[in-house]
């Protein structure tokens, strides 16, 4: 039989209580820590929604000034934005509408000032930007911007840099290594091969890299 079983009520109730003497501040300090860490939590979520709320509604805002044409203020508006998905995709629409309007350069110097942290929007915008410096013969800029190129949409465009600084040897290895990204159902693969074949390369057969 165990040792607690023949102890009667009252020793076990001397017991608890004596347990819970001992033990009290350590329970009182776990129940308010425990609320701290929920108070906490619920803040910080909170906090989060709310910032994203604001951050989404100068993202509209942004977009609405560039719809309607003010878009200095659309600048004002975005450069106020933290860094994120927000930011570069107001900067890319900005950057659009500046072109449209006849100013290049405001679109480069849009592109420019973005910090680029979602890797998807990033290589975009780096891209973008690439082509802007191109079209305004800024083409050593864009080889900077183009250091590491990987992807198939980069490679071209650096070997479109290189064509305008009418360095061949380089556009034609980047036209061939863009052409090893893509398959023979792609539908830049036509325009590439032109172009790699301009510069006296002979396209190969298609073959896709992992």
């Amino acid at each position: 039989m165990a040792i607690d079983e023949l102890l009667d009520e009252r020793e076990q109730g001397e017991r608890v209580k004596a347990w819970l003497r001992d033990n009290s501040l350590g329970l009182i300090g776990g129940l308010v820590l425990g609320g701290a860490l929920i108070f906490g939590w619920q803040y910080w979520k909170t906090r989060t929604q709310t910032l994203a709320m604001e951050q989404h509604a100068a993202y509209q805002a942004a977009v609405l000034d560039i719809t309607g044409g003010d878009l200095d203020r659309a600048g004002e508006r975005i450069a106020g934005l933290p860094d994120g998905a927000y930011g570069e995709l107001a900067a890319l629409q900005l950057a659009k509408a500046q072109v449209d309007a006849g100013d290049r350069e405001a679109a480069i110097a849009t592109l420019q000032s973005v910090e680029r942290t979602e890797p998807g929007l990033a290589a975009v915008v780096q891209q973008r930007l690439a082509r802007l410096l191109i079209d305004a013969g800024r083409g050593e800029e864009a080889l900077t911007l183009l250091a590491d190129a990987r992807d198939a949409v980069a490679l071209e465009a650096r070997g479109d840099a290189h064509f305008a600084l009418d360095q061949r040897d380089q556009a034609r290895d980047d036209y061939t290594a863009a052409l090893r990204h893509l398959d023979s159902a792609a539908p830049q693969r036509g325009l590439l091969e032109l172009k790699l074949s301009e510069v006296g390369g002979t396209p190969d057969a298609p073959e896709v890299e992992s």
